[in-house]
Order: structure tokens, then C-alpha cells, then sequence
């Protein structure tokens, strides 16, 4: 084990410190996918600090781990938006929860094998690149100035186009040549740079930042629960449930422990689900664990779970700030475009890594079918609906990916 659990505690000063970096470090992901998706960051923020303090009263503060916003979650929320409004999107949202509870039982019934399964990396591969590629158009529409449908003119596109380029720019310069903490922060690192220049441009409004209180209690959403949007959310939870089985093994090989086996995986997961419910319930974007903060972990070495817990306080204690929130949703559209870009791409890559990975065989026809198949219905946007109810996008692929894996015979036929 490569922590010492003899070493003397830190003062509570520095560890409080390391919890402001670690949120520093979670931030700029943290609030991005309410802003791309029309939800409060203050509900966010909320969401993910009290969604982490759940997470580590049920698993008894092992693991160094932080919920921060899901971005699995941006296509399908904007989606459930505009078809049945934001208090039935909430419910849906809520009710994710399930699918981490039903993993978790599944876990501790069967073991952590039989996630895999069900979902092996030829199933999850596509569904996490129809995840950011689903969107590749909003992203386009933003950087030049439009809204994410295209309908609406937003800004000059020679205008949008440079603050789209500098976001993009510096997002991309940090992630390659930065050193140290700077490495983990490329997202905030582009969003601070656009906005600066938005700023200098004339491109942001700071009224609204002026008018708003210091203090200020979020805006919470009372959820409604309709049928169609619950069974249109609820496979979206297929990606981020393994990608969290991934980042809890990940963890546990930075600090040298099996938090699969103490405190459980059943126990990691239930701790997903409820920070998920939790967030659905006050009107916040679904939490996930973070590959940010595992970095983060693994470059400063503190592997003390107490640090996630002054992360979360600060999460928390942000939340009702007023003018931090106002100052957040003042930031221009080209600018998130830019970043938008990058991020969605990022994502669609994740899911090639994990078809590289695994070494699947694309000569092999069943794992052609699964991926191919998978990958036109989701980007081509292919749904069907039955009276309410309506099963598109990263659902549908969800569904389908798994379907197929289960009744597709495993090998090509001799001859």
C-alpha cells in the first residue's frame, strides 16, 4: 500500500487548501454542462458538493473520489428539455438513480464481472462516441455565433469566430504543453481566456452580474415524473456507470488499495446513484465520478478522503453566491462553442480508446454490427416513438448495443 496509515494528519489549513485545488481542479467541467444545457450552476455546484458528501457517508469516507457534472447526460438533457419541459427532465434525472441502484445490487449479488458482461467494451465503445459526437453540430453552431439549433443569430461570426478560436486555442495549448496543476485545468484555462477577451470585446454584459446579490439562494426545481421521459433517461446511465467502475480501479491503483473489495463496489455505486437522485431532486445536472480529480490525486499524492470533503463544502458554500452564478451564465456562447468542440470530440475519443483497448476485432461481423450500427443510428439521431413514450439518441444506442450483445452468437460461423 502506497499511503502510510501511521503518518500524523495534516492541519485542518492545508487540508482545506488541497480541498479548494481539488474543486479548482473540478470546476471548470464541473459547471460547463449546466451552462451548455440551460441549467442553473448554482444547482450544479449544489448537486456536487452534497451528492459527494452522500457518496462518502455511504461508503465511510474511503475514497478519494469527487461527483462533478455528467457530461453523458448533455445530449439527452437537452433533448428531454425541449420535449417535455425541465421539471419532467429533473424526474427523469432523479430516477437514474435506479440503474446505479440495480448495478449495485447486481454487484454485490454476482461481482463487479458481471457489469462486464452485459457491457463489455464493444457495447460501451459506441455509446460513449455517440455521446460526444451526437452533439457536434450544437457545438459547430455555437462557435460561430449561433444558438446551439442554428435558428438564431447570437453575434457577428467574425466575432464568435475569434472568441471560439482563442477559447479553443488555449484549451488545447494547455492540455499539451502545460506542467503541474495547469495541465488538469484545461477547460477553465479556455473559458477564462474567452472571456477575458469577450470582455475587452464589448461581448459581455455586466449588468447583470452588478444587480445580482452576494448571497443568494439557488433556485431549486420541484421534479415531475412522466413515464416517457423516465424511460427515455434512463439507458444514458449504461456509459457513466462503467466509466465510474473504471475510475474507482483507476483510484485504487494510484493509492494502492481495491476500493472494489473495502468499502465494495456495491457501496461506490449506491454512493453514485444517491448524489444522482439528490442532484435530479433540487434541479441539478447528474454527478459522476471524475477523472480530473484521480489526476489530481496521483500529481500532489494526498490520498486523504478528507480533502474530498472540504471540496465539497466549497461546492457547496459557491452554490449561493449570487454573482459567482450571474458572472457564469454571462459567459458568451461562441466562447463554450469553442470549448464545446474540443470537449465533444475528447468524448467520442474515449470511446475509441476503449474499443482500442480491449483489442476488439472489427473483422469479427458480430462486433461490426454492434459498433457500426450503433454508431449510424445514434449520430444520424434515429428515434421512434409509441403514443408518449420515445426512445432516441444515446437511449436507443444504449438499448440496441445491449440487445445485440446479448442475442448475437459470440463467434463467426465456420465456412
Amino acid at each position: 500500500m502506497r499511503e502510510n496509515a501511521t503518518a500524523p494528519a495534516a492541519p485542518a489549513w492545508r487540508q482545506a487548501v488541497a480541498g479548494a485545488q481539488i474543486l479548482f481542479v473540478a470546476f471548470g467541467a464541473l459547471v460547463l454542462v449546466p451552462l451548455l444545457t440551460g441549467l442553473n450552476p448554482s444547482m450544479a455546484l449544489l448537486g456536487a458538493g452534497v451528492g459527494t458528501l452522500l457518496f462518502q457517508a455511504l461508503t465511510r469516507r474511503q475514497v478519494p473520489i469527487f461527483l462533478g457534472s455528467s457530461f453523458a447526460f448533455i445530449a439527452p438533457i437537452i433533448y428531454s428539455m425541449q420535449t417535455w419541459g425541465l421539471p419532467a427532465t429533473m424526474g427523469a434525472l432523479a430516477c437514474v438513480s435506479l440503474a446505479y441502484f440495480a448495478f449495485a445490487g447486481l454487484v454485490k449479488r454476482y461481482g463487479a464481472q458481471v457489469v462486464h458482461r452485459l457491457m463489455p467494451p464493444v457495447v460501451i465503445g459506441p455509446i460513449i462516441m455517440v455521446i460526444g459526437l451526437a452533439l457536434a453540430g450544437v457545438a459547430v453552431n455555437m462557435a460561430m455565433g449561433l444558438s446551439g439549433d442554428g435558428k438564431l443569430t447570437l453575434m457577428p461570426r467574425e466575432q464568435a469566430l475569434l472568441l471560439a478560436v482563442v477559447s479553443l486555442g488555449t484549451t488545447m495549448a494547455a492540455a499539451i504543453f502545460a506542467r503541474g496543476i495547469l495541465r488538469l485545468v484545461p477547460i477553465l484555462l479556455g473559458v477564462a481566456t474567452g472571456y477575458v477577451l469577450a470582455a475587452l470585446m464589448g461581448d459581455v454584459d455586466f449588468s447583470r452580474i452588478a444587480n445580482a446579490p452576494w448571497i443568494e439562494m439557488p433556485h431549486f426545481v420541484t421534479p415531475s415524473f412522466e413515464l416517457a421521459a423516465v424511460l427515455f433517461m434512463l439507458p444514458v446511465a449504461l456509459a457513466p456507470a462503467i466509466e465510474h467502475v473504471g475510475n474507482v480501479i483507476a483510484v485504487g491503483g494510484v493509492t494502492g488499495r481495491d476500493y472494489t473489495r473495502e468499502p465494495g463496489l456495491h457501496r461506490t455505486l449506491a454512493g453514485d446513484g444517491l448524489g444522482v437522485l439528490f442532484a435530479g431532486m433540487v434541479g441539478g445536472p447528474p454527478v459522476t465520478t471524475y477523472a480530473e480529480v484521480t489526476g489530481a490525486v496521483t500529481l500532489t499524492r494526498n490520498f486523504n478522503p478528507v480533502i474530498m470533503t472540504w471540496a465539497a463544502v466549497f461546492a457547496v458554500a459557491m452554490a449561493f453566491v449570487g454573482k459567482f452564478n450571474a458572472m457564469l451564465q454571462s459567459i458568451p456562447a461562441p466562447v463554450m462553442g469553442g470549448i464545446m468542440i474540443l470537449l465533444f470530440g475528447s468524448i467520442a475519443a474515449i470511446g475509441l480508446k476503449t474499443l482500442i483497448a480491449a483489442r476488439t476485432d472489427l473483422e469479427e461481423p458480430r462486433n461490426l454490427v454492434i459498433v457500426s450500427t450503433v454508431l449510424v443510428l445514434g449520430i444520424g439521431g434515429f428515434g421512434f416513438s409509441i403514443g408518449s413514450f420515445v426512445l432516441q439518441g444515446v437511449s436507443l444506442c444504449g438499448v440496441f448495443a445491449v440487445l445485440l450483445n446479448l442475442v448475437l452468437p459470440e463467434k463467426r460461423a465456420n465456412g
